[in-house]
C-alpha cells in the first residue's frame, strides 16, 4: 500500500542538514511508491529545494520568506500546516531537533492528531505506521502505533542511511504567505566549537563526574586527537557540565544532546538513566569506570574495569603504534 510521505526539512547555508536527506530517504522508502514532499521555509529555500530531490523528493514547498529564516514556533507551525492541507500526507516526518521537538507537538494539535516524539525507527505495514522510541532512560523500546490521521513523528538523526538516489526530477512550489508572529528573538550566543559536530561524529569520547576535574576532558582530547579529529568528538555528562569542566553545548543526555554514533566511549561516566536517553541508540558503547557496579556497563557492549588515568593512556599508546 502506497503512502504519501511530507518531511519539515531545516537547512543551511551549506544545503540541506544530514538529517533531512536522512528522513527524505527513509520518507521514499516508506512510501511505496506514493508521493514525498518536503516543506522549507527561510531565504534561500527555493535553491536548496533542488538538492531534496536526490534524496527521493518528489515534490518541494518552499516559503522563500527571510522572516521564516528564523525559527518562530507559532509562525512555522502555521506555515506547515497551510502546506499540510494542501498535501494531505499520511505522515509528517521531522527532525528530533529545536525545531521539531516545538514543532511537532503544535501541528499535531492543530491537526487533531498524535505525535510520536524521539523515535528511532518508523516501519509501515497494513495496520498503518509504527514509531519505535526509547523508554525507560534508553533501557528499553517501546513501539506505537496511530489511531489518527496522520501520523507524526520526531526522528533522531542516523535512523535512516541517506541515500543519494541520482534523481533531479521533482516539482518546486513557491508558496507566499504573510504571518505575523507573537515571537521575536532579542539575543542570539553563538558557541564557538572545534572539530566534528557531536550528533555528526561517528564515534563520541564522553567524560563524566569521575574524571575528577577538568583535566580529565584534557585526555580525553588526546584520545580523540589519536583516534583523528575527523571520526571523534567529545561529550560531556550532565554532571560534568554543571561543575563547568565542560561545555553546556557538548552535554549528552535526556536534557542535552541526542547522539547515535558508531561507537560510543564513556569515560568516567556511572550511566545515570538521563544520560543514557542520550546515547541509548549508539551502536556500540565502551564503558569504562573504576566502579565495576556502574549502571552504563549493563549497556555497554564492551567494559574496562579500571581506573581511567591508567586506562586512556593505554588506549593512546595502543592506538598510536597500530
Amino acid at each position: 500500500m502506497s503512502n504519501n510521505v511530507m518531511v519539515v526539512g531545516e537547512f543551511n547555508q551549506d544545503g540541506l542538514s544530514d538529517t533531512t536527506a536522512e528522513l527524505l530517504t527513509g520518507a521514499s522508502s516508506l512510501s511505496a511508491g506514493g508521493t514525498v514532499s518536503v516543506i522549507l521555509l527561510g531565504a534561500g529555500s527555493q535553491e536548496k529545494a533542488e538538492s531534496s530531490f536526490s534524496y527521493g523528493a518528489t515534490k518541494a514547498y518552499t516559503i522563500n520568506d527571510a522572516s521564516f529564516s528564523e525559527f518562530l514556533p507559532d509562525k512555522w507551525a502555521l506555515a506547515v500546516n497551510d502546506i499540510y492541507e494542501k498535501e494531505k500526507p499520511d505522515l509528517v516526518l521531522l527532525e528530533q531537533s529545536t525545531v521539531g521537538r516545538d514543532l511537532g507537538p503544535r501541528l499535531a494539535f492543530k491537526l487533531n492528531s498524535a505525535v510520536a516524539m524521539d523515535c528511532v525507527s518508523i516501519e509501515s505495514d497494513d495496520a498503518g505506521f509504527k514509531a519505535t522510541r526509547p523508554c525507560f532512560g534508553g533501557n528499553a523500546r517501546a513501539v506505537y502505533t496511530y489511531s489518527a490521521s496522520p501520523a507524526i513523528a520526531t526522528v533522531r538523526a542516523k535512523s535512516f542511511e541517506a541515500q543519494n538516489q541520482d534523481s533531479s526530477n521533482g516539482e518546486v512550489v513557491q508558496i507566499d504567505l504573510a504571518i505575523d508572529s507573537n515571537v521575536s528573538i532579542v539575543n542570539r550566543e553563538e558557541v564557538a566549537t572545534e572539530g566534528l559536530k557531536l550528533t555528526d561524529a561517528p564515534i563520541v569520547l564522553c567524560g563524566g563526574r569521575g574524571l575528577g576535574g577538568p583535566e580529565g576532558f584534557d585526555m580525553i582530547q588526546e584520545l580523540a586527537g589519536a583516534i583523528g579529529t575527523d571520526k571523534a568528538a567529545i561529550g560531556s555528562s550532565r554532571a560534568a557540565c554543571d561543575l563547568g569542566w565542560y561545555p553546556v553545548a557538548n552535554q549528552v543526555g535526556l536534557t542535552g544532546k541526542v547522539v547515535n554514533p558508531d561507537l560510543y566511549v564513556g569515560i568516567a561516566v556511572s550511566g545515570a538513566s538521563q544520560h543514557m536517553a542520550g546515547c541509548s541508540g549508539s551502536k556500540s558503547i565502551i564503558a569504562i569506570n573504576k566502579d565495576p557496579e556502574a549502571n552504563m556497563f549493563k549497556s555497554a557492549r564492551w567494559g574496562i574495569v579500571g581506573d581511567y588515568k591508567e586506562v586512556v593512556p593505554a588506549l593512546i599508546e595502543a592506538i598510536k603504534s597500530s
